[in-house]
């Protein structure tokens, strides 16, 4: 595999958040907030509760490195308290940093959806939406249909089998199981269907990690767990971007 043009980062303009499914359950990013609290942060001075960091919003144009930015590690970008006004100077950011890729993520697409009914997608922005079990299967419909350049799923962390999956419209599913305390584990057929649906519909699949529970459901950090599936890398980015991202060399 070539290298990475990319670096990677987070950027968090907003943090905390409100549990609305199943992936919730177990929210790393508010143990992490609480954590934090604990140790006199300032910005967590609230624990989880949700805000707008306006003093981060320039971040991305500081940063001379092309970066993938991973939007709102600690939020929902699309969480029912951010203000209208401060979501599009979010946006003006990715529009205005065209050497960086953005990662966005929600649970609430239904409101990303009703955003950018009256707005472009950004080239450099990429949406996502987190499926982590079988009632949550709808949110893929609310995407499907959106003009983004890339689409892409987190079965993260993946709770039950999804069953038979329609990928028409996505570009990227990405796997993983659940960290943390009270992690539940990932059955590893869980994530060959959709490996396997992912090689049918022509989609890429990344496997992150396996969690707290490995490959043979033993409890354990999650770095001795690993992040093979059945003893292989899955790394893939989506083919219209991946000469993008990947800096060839003569061993390719």
């Amino acid at each position: 595999m070539p290298n990475l043009r990319f670096a990677f980062k987070s950027w968090n303009p907003t943090i905390g958040c409100s549990k609305i499914s199943e992936g919730c359950l177990n929210c790393y990013a508010q143990a992490f907030a609480l954590r934090l609290q604990r140790l006199g942060s300032e910005i967590y001075k609230d624990g989880f509760e949700f805000k707008m960091l306006p003093q981060r919003l320039t971040e991305p144009l500081n940063n001379k490195t092309p970066t993938i930015y991973f939007v709102n590690s600690m939020s929902d970008l699309f969480h029912e308290q951010i203000a209208r006004e401060f979501l599009d100077k979010i946006l003006c950011i990715v529009e205005r940093s065209p050497r960086h890729q953005f990662q966005i993520l929600t649970k609430r697409p239904q409101r990303m959806r009703e955003y950018f009914s009256t707005r472009p997608v950004p080239p450099n922005l990429w949406l996502g939406a987190t499926v982590e079990c079988t009632s949550r299967k709808d949110r893929i419909e609310l995407i499907r249909d959106i003009n983004a350049s890339v689409k892409w799923l987190s079965c993260e962390p993946l709770v039950e089998s999804l069953g038979k999956l329609d990928l028409r419209g996505i570009d990227w599913v990405v796997v993983g199981g659940e960290s943390g305390t009270n992690a539940r584990a990932m059955g590893p057929e869980w994530a060959r269907e959709i490996l396997r649906a992912c090689n049918e519909q022509g989609v890429a699949f990344y496997f992150h990690q396996w969690g707290a529970y490995g490959e043979d459901g033993v409890l354990r950090s999650k770095e001795a767990n690993g992040k093979t599936l059945d003893g292989k890398f899955y790394r893939r980015y989506p083919p219209k971007i991946e000469a993008m991202l990947y800096e060839k060399t003569l061993f390719d």
